[in-house]
């Protein structure tokens, strides 16, 4: 675990507004919150088509409190580069750009932008909201839907594995790559604090639980983060430069059937593959406890 003995405190700087327009428990905004008030007054967001654009709000009215662009879904990377480029010529320096952007933006259809301004090393912070799936357009599969979750475009199961987009981010050697959840908010808190102390591009994965998509009740989507943490399914961790690797919040050897048995995109399942999806999870995890060891 982590030894860090610097403190953060969660703030509540009213930039995130209420009356906006997610599902009620929501859990991207609860993200929105936590991330756009602890950002402060003091930034610009880029925000392609997604879920995250219904929470923002159609223009002129908006639920954030600072500039919002809303750009299109492949370009979100590089719109923020573009917007932190001019930012920088007109002599200032000061003003974060941010990009919040759901996994089918980023893990598939802003993907190239994102790798791009990643090698480019861009100065920007990049959220994505990752909740699993197309959930604004119907529930469709993402390259970042779990194998064997439903989704309506795989009504069998998805045949193939999640994408381990934090991997191939930390393989760019950014400053600054994490993953967050909103069942740890306080480690939430802590990561964009910290990626604000760096320069370059750095981009923070959160685990944001859609609760009609995955079938799960208005007040879940902390106890089924915390769940994803406990199980292994998604620990939390962070990556500088793609070498030193520091585990936050790992599992605790509950079994990862306690997390698929309360989500309705699970309920298909029969035993076999629940026990597969328990040994993949037990081989990653293994392979990120060997990085850790080896780069700590």
């Amino acid at each position: 675990m982590e030894k860090n003995n610097k403190h953060y405190d969660i703030c509540e700087a009213n930039i995130f507004s209420s009356g906006h327009q997610a599902c009620p428990g929501c859990g991207q905004a609860l993200a929105f919150r936590y991330v756009l008030n602890t950002m402060g007054p003091d930034t610009i967001a880029v925000v392609p088509p997604s879920c995250a654009a219904i929470i923002s709000g159609p223009q002129p009215y908006s639920s954030m409190r600072i500039p919002v662009y809303q750009t299109t879904l492949e370009s979100s990377a590089v719109s923020a580069a573009g917007i932190k480029r001019a930012l920088k010529a007109k002599g200032n320096d000061h003003t974060h750009v941010i990009a919040i952007a759901g996994d089918g933006g980023t893990y598939d259809i802003g993907f190239q932008a994102l790798s791009s301004a990643a090698e480019r090393d861009e100065d920007i912070i990049y959220f994505c909201m990752d909740n699993e799936g197309y959930m604004n357009t119907g529930t469709q599969k993402s390259s970042s839907t779990p194998r064997y979750a439903y989704t309506t475009s795989t009504p069998g199961g998805k045949p193939t594995m999640k994408k381990n987009l934090t991997e191939i981010m930390a393989a760019h050697q950014i400053p600054y790559v994490a993953t967050a959840t909103v069942g740890y908010p306080t480690d939430l808190v802590k990561k964009v604090q910290k990626a604000k102390e760096f320069k370059g591009t750095r981009l923070i994965n959160i685990l944001t639980p859609c609760l009609d998509g995955w079938g799960l009740t208005d007040n879940s989507a902390v106890s089924i983060s915390r769940l994803a943490v406990s199980t292994g399914i998604f620990p939390l961790y962070e990556v500088e430069n793609g070498i030193k690797y520091t585990l936050n919040h790992g599992t605790d050897g509950t079994p990862v059937s306690e997390y698929l048995k309360v989500q309705h995109r699970y309920q298909h399942l029969k035993e076999e593959q629940i026990k597969e999806i328990q040994a993949e999870t037990d081989k990653q995890y293994s392979i990120l406890q060997r990085k850790i060891t080896c780069f700590a």
